[in-house]
């Protein structure tokens, strides 16, 4: 770290305050964010920081200040925060935008909306080191919480009628991404109720970055609901309005995405696959196209961890049920090509012997229930006559495509 006179230390700190009132007093949108933005590799907060420490007796810069409740305890943020003291930066923080806050809500122009997005940013992401040392330090975790509450604030200052309400979606995401870090995903609701039925939003009117995300975590929840096509909607909606310049946004709604579309009977290229490096689907769709159960256990098995984390393990289990419709197509094409009057005829110890192969052991009472559950939900038009135990098939379209429609429940 270079060295700085007490001259340069006094200059730094007065400069800061000097930049932060004239953005306020000006209006100015653009200048105000990067003064708040407390996480950013940032050479002049750094040197801020420096300064913080070299002149003790700071505060009475800023003691006298209109924006004194804001400034000083952010001042103390920046300092804390440089020091890898994030629970005490994190309190400061909050500290500072609760007052920015009650500022805010006097302004009738929506100027420094820009200024607020930092804010719900920081206070996410202060939070997420805070709780992280905390852990560390085997203390309770608790700071997440906190910013979920300041940010439900944000939310209500937003939420009005007039120009500050496009603000809204942009503050919903950061509370998406908190509740989906804490788990508590079952308070996303409310917010959706205010975002989707509320006359006062128009969603075509919020900005394309915040419409994204919404629907990114909205399709999330659709999925761990298992509400597929709603999941596909949504989803699809973020795929095709992300920016391409961004594939790691792209990657992460496609991992959501393709079990989505396959659990609807739709399957992606392997191109795409290779592309945004989803490899571990790979053995899946192959799975499912050889009606090959052994490998799609296999490939849960192998990618488990991943896929518990990602939310999507119970969804791609489902797809059992069209691994098993695709291995009795298999049989069944078979026998037609042996003797075509009697290929609608599948003896279930066929099914049985074929599992076998597969290394998967099913007795016959095992199977005769997967291939009821088949016809029930159909996956295959036909019946099960249970004195000659044999599948008897539709001559029409004995094996129905879901034709992007979800496994019926």
């Amino acid at each position: 770290m270079a060295y700085m006179s007490m001259g340069e230390a006094h200059r730094r700190i007065a400069d800061y305050v000097s930049r932060f009132s004239d953005a306020v007093s000006a209006q100015d949108p653009s200048s105000l964010p990067p003064l708040l933005s407390v996480s950013s590799p940032s050479a002049s907060l750094s040197s801020l920081s420096q300064a913080l420490t070299l002149l003790q007796d700071w505060s009475r810069l800023v003691n006298s200040h209109p924006l004194a409740e804001v400034l000083h305890p952010l001042l103390r943020c920046l300092h804390s925060y440089r020091l890898s003291r994030f629970a005490d930066a994190y309190a400061f923080f909050e500290k500072s935008a609760n007052a920015f806050l009650q500022e805010f809500r006097n302004w009738e122009s929506a100027w420094a909306l820009e200024a607020v997005y930092a804010i719900a940013y920081e206070i996410r992401v202060l939070a997420e080191k805070a709780d992280r040392e905390l852990a560390a330090a085997g203390k309770s975790p608790e700071k997440l919480q906190g910013a979920g509450s300041f940010l439900m604030k944000v939310f209500g200052a937003l939420a009005g009628k007039g120009p500050k309400r496009v603000g809204a979606l942009y503050v919903t995401c950061q509370l998406f991404k908190v509740y989906f870090k804490l788990g508590t995903v079952h308070l996303c609701r409310s917010i959706i109720r205010s975002i989707e039925t509320a006359r006062i939003f128009d969603f075509e009117e919020f900005p394309t970055r915040d419409k994204v995300t919404y629907m990114y975590y909205t399709g999330r929840l659709e999925v761990l609901n298992e509400n597929f096509l709603a999941a596909d909607q949504k989803l699809t909606y973020a795929l095709m309005n992300c920016n391409s310049r961004y594939e790691a946004n792209l990657r992460m709604i496609l991992k959501y995405l393709i079990p989505v579309k396959l659990s609807i009977g739709i399957m992606p290229k392997m191109l795409l696959l290779e592309r945004y490096n989803l490899i571990e689907y790979a053995d899946v769709m192959k799975a499912l196209i050889r009606g090959d159960l052994r490998l799609l256990r296999q490939a849960l098995q192998a990618h488990e961890d991943q896929f518990l984390r990602s939310g999507v393990y119970l969804v791609l289990e489902k797809l059992e049920l069209q691994v098993y419709q695709r291995l009795v197509k298999k049989i069944y094409i078979i026998q037609k090509q042996k003797d075509a009057s009697k290929a609608h005829q599948i003896k279930l110890e066929l099914i049985v012997k074929a599992l076998k192969w597969l290394e998967v052991e099913m007795d016959a009472d095992e199977v005769e229930c997967i291939m009821s559950i088949l016809i029930y939900k159909n996956l295959m038009k036909g019946y099960y006559a249970h004195k000659n135990k044999v599948v008897v098939l539709s001559k029409q379209d004995p094996f129905p495509k879901l034709k992007g429609k979800p496994v019926s429940s």
